[in-house]
């Protein structure tokens, strides 16, 4: 009789005892699920995406409430507004999926928008928004909706302007609560931009600028002064220059 063909032993990993019971379980439910919400709170918005695409444990982890709000406060450097009408994860799409050059905070309901950079040291009362606007150089806005606002600084071309003097050329400061894009009245197309006022500046403009500032801090005491720093970009040591960048920080 010849031998018997001997069975080849599998290869066995090893598992640990006080893992056993986990055996039917994702490999990372053997740590605990809140250390990695905390890791999960390092990440940047895309990669917490990336992160949930991995797997159905890791999905659970990287779309917590708790993670995209603090992920969103810390991105947008805000404070938190406390109640808000959506997830978190909705509230960053909408804040990062178009360019801004900021978020800011209402925590009053008066807005003062100016046509400068600079608010006005006194404010007369007037009947319209038309006359303020029109003696002051800015107007006040109620009934604002408290919370976290996204601003940007678009210059556009605009095709239906209907200014005769005008060459096409629109610059626009947009800022809107972080929940409008959200909301169904803007979704349906309900809410549209109503004009308040109009005003011409008749005398030579060195520039364009304007503000939007919270009636609550205007007489809070201002910085103490800027830090400007002007950077170029070169292709070389003595190359040329390519790009240029000028900042601005309170100091």
């Amino acid at each position: 009789m010849g031998k018997q063909m001997r069975r080849a032993r599998s290869i066995r990993s090893c598992v640990s005892p006080r893992c056993s019971y986990l055996a039917s379980l994702s490999l990372f439910s053997w740590y605990e699920e809140d250390m990695w919400t905390e890791i999960a709170k390092f990440l940047d918005g895309r990669s917490l995406v990336m992160l949930a695409a991995t797997c159905t444990w890791f999905n659970r982890i990287a779309t917590d409430d708790s993670v995209w709000k603090h992920v969103c406060l810390r991105d947008l450097q805000v404070p938190d507004p406390g109640t808000v009408a959506f997830k978190w994860i909705k509230l960053y799409a909408t804040a990062f999926d178009w360019m801004r050059i900021g978020a800011f905070f209402f925590d009053s309901r008066d807005a003062l928008l100016t046509e400068t950079l600079i608010a006005p040291l006194k404010i007369s009362k007037e009947e319209t928004t038309q006359n303020m606007l029109e003696l002051n150089g800015c107007c006040v806005l109620k009934n604002i909706k408290v919370g976290i606002w996204i601003a940007d600084l678009q210059l556009v071309r605009c095709p239906v302007c209907d200014l005769k003097t005008c060459d096409g050329t629109m610059q626009t400061l947009d800022a809107r609560h972080i929940e409008v894009f959200l909301s169904e009245g803007y979704k349906d197309g309900s809410w549209e931009y109503e004009l308040l006022a109009s005003h011409d500046i008749s005398k030579q403009a060195d520039g364009a600028s304007a503000g939007i500032f919270d009636l609550k801090h205007l007489k809070d005491q201002s910085t103490s002064g800027l830090n400007v720093k002007i950077h170029a970009m070169k292709t070389g040591k003595d190359g040329e220059v390519v790009a240029i960048r000028v900042s601005e920080q309170l100091l």
